[in-house]
């Protein structure tokens, strides 16, 4: 079974800059950031291209959020009560 790191992970041990990985992808520099610190799941794609930059098959990158996503119910809490 092959490892499963994160993209940060994989950059560490590759001894990739994240100005390297966004020069190596051509994905936006935003992106590749968002993507790097988990606060984005990107599109197969994507993760056929960082993957690619880092010299790993997309399987064995852990992608997606870090932190768990929550959802708030109506407008959010800048508009009042959220029930």
């Amino acid at each position: 079974m092959p490892e499963v790191e994160s993209v940060a992970d994989w950059m560490v041990a590759k001894g990739i800059t994240l100005a390297g990985l966004i020069e190596a992808t051509g994905l936006d520099a935003r992106v590749v950031e968002a993507i790097a610190c988990c606060r984005y799941t990107p599109s197969p794609s994507q993760r056929q291209r960082i993957a690619a930059a880092l010299g790993v098959s997309a399987e064995q990158v852990a992608w997606g959020h870090k932190t768990e996503v929550t959802h708030l119910h109506g407008h959010g809490p800048q508009f009042g009560r959220t029930p």
